[in-house]
């Protein structure tokens, strides 16, 4: 697989709730190509990471780091963070 299909292989399909504890915007992140998870894009709160070893496995990482997020699975962030 070429750099740019890896890349067009994008998690918009995906659908988030709203952030269970600020109602805002959670975007899907990718952390070094390791992992995924699902973070608020106001608060910070955030899904733990879920790892995956290939290009095969991410989409599927994705699907259930945005399972985790919409049972509401997520860390708070404390204040000053």
């Amino acid at each position: 697989m070429k750099k740019e299909d890896y890349m067009d292989n994008s998690f918009d399909e995906i659908y988030l709730e709203d952030c269970p504890c600020c109602g805002g915007v959670g975007c899907i992140e990718e952390e070094g190509g390791w992992c995924v998870y699902v973070q608020c894009l106001d608060c910070g709160a955030h899904t733990s990471y879920v790892p995956f070893e290939s290009d095969g496995e991410r989409l599927d990482a994705a699907g259930r780091a945005a399972d985790n997020w919409n049972m509401r699975k997520v860390i708070a962030p404390g204040p000053g963070e």
